[in-house]
C-alpha cells in the first residue's frame, strides 16, 4: 500500500476559514505532521477529531523525515503548519520534495494564506508581486536583502514578528525610502488591523507592536525624467552608504534607486570617494 501526502492549508486566525475539504482530509489521514502539535490539536479539537499528530518543524525536519516516509508506505499523511500553507516560510518543501522523489503522490489542499489576504486589502497592484518571507535577523543582512529588491517595480510582501517590526520598518525607510505601505496585523483574528500610510507613519503608529505582521510595500517608482542629481549629490549619497557598512554593490543599488541614477554613475562616485 502506498499513501498520499496531503499539503493542507490551515487558518491564519479565524478557524471558520478552514475549507470543508481540509477538514475532511484531516479526519481521514492516518497521521498529521504538524509544525507545532499543540496548535494543531486546538484545531482538531474544534473539528472534534482525534487524528494522531507528530511534530515536523525546522528543528527536527531531517530526523523526522524518515519516519514520515515510512508512514506514507502504510497510509495517508497530512502536512500542516501553524497557520497558512505549509512550505511557505517553513521546512514543508523538503518533505514534499522527498515524498515526490520516493514516488508518493503529493496533493495540495489549498486554503487560507496571509500573503493573499494582505494583498487583497492593501490597495497596491497585485498582478505581480515579490514575496520575501521573513527578512534576515541581523541589521546588516536585513539591509542588504532590502537593497537587493530596492529597484523591483512589483509590490513587495514580507512577514515580521512583533519584536522585530520597528527595526524592519526603519531598515525599509533607510533602503527603500518612505514608500507607501500597508501593515496588516493579526489577519482574520479578533484584533485584526490594517494600517495604510507611509513607512515613517507606520513607525510612529506601531510604537508598541503586538501580534503577527504581514507588510505590503509599494514597488519601486519609475525613475524621474526631471533634471538629474548633481555629481556631488551622488557622491555624498555613496559616502553615506559606505559609512553605514554597505558594500560597493549594495550601495550602488540603494543610491541608484533613491536618486534615479544609473549604477554606473553610483560606482563612479564610489571610486572618487
Amino acid at each position: 500500500m502506498s499513501g498520499t501526502l496531503y499539503v493542507v492549508a490551515t487558518p491564519i486566525g479565524n478557524l471558520e476559514d478552514l475549507t470543508p475539504r481540509a477538514a475532511r482530509i484531516l479526519g481521514e489521514v492516518a497521521l498529521i505532521a504538524a509544525e507545532d502539535t499543540r496548535q494543531t490539536r486546538k484545531l482538531l479539537s474544534y473539528l472534534a477529531l482525534s487524528t494522531r499528530t507528530v511534530s515536523y518543524n525546522q528543528h527536527n525536519a531531517r530526523q523526522r523525515a524518515p519516519m514520515l516516509f515510512g508512514a506514507l508506505r502504510e497510509g495517508d499523511v497530512a502536512l500542516v503548519t501553524d497557520a497558512g500553507a505549509p512550505g511557505v516560510s517553513d521546512p514543508g518543501s523538503d518533505l514534499v520534495t522527498g515524498a515526490a522523489e520516493r514516488g508518493y503522490t503529493v496533493v495540495s489542499v489549498p486554503g487560507p494564506s496571509a500573503v493573499t489576504a494582505a494583498l487583497a486589502v492593501a490597495g497596491f497592484p497585485a498582478d505581480t508581486f515579490h514575496f520575501l518571507g521573513f527578512l534576515p535577523r541581523t541589521t546588516k543582512a536585513r539591509r542588504s536583502a532590502l537593497v537587493h529588491v530596492s529597484l523591483l517595480r512589483p509590490t513587495l510582501v514580507l512577514f515580521e514578528a512583533p519584536h522585530r517590526l520597528l527595526a524592519t520598518l526603519a531598515a525599509i525607510a533607510e533602503t527603500l525610502g518612505d514608500r507607501r505601505i500597508a501593515v496588516c496585523r493579526e489577519m482574520t483574528k479578533v484584533h485584526e488591523e490594517v494600517f495604510r500610510g507611509t513607512v515613517r507613519e507606520a513607525i510612529a503608529h506601531f510604537a508598541v507592536p503586538r501580534g503577527e505582521f504581514t507588510l505590503v510595500i509599494e514597488g519601486a517608482p519609475h525613475a524621474s525624467v526631471s533634471e538629474p542629481p548633481a555629481v556631488e549629490e551622488i557622491a555624498a549619497a555613496m559616502t553615506d552608504a559606505r559609512a553605514s557598512g554597505l558594500s560597493r554593490r549594495d550601495a550602488a543599488l540603494q543610491v541608484s534607486s533613491e536618486l534615479g541614477v544609473s549604477r554606473r554613475a553610483a560606482y563612479a562616485a564610489w571610486e572618487r570617494g
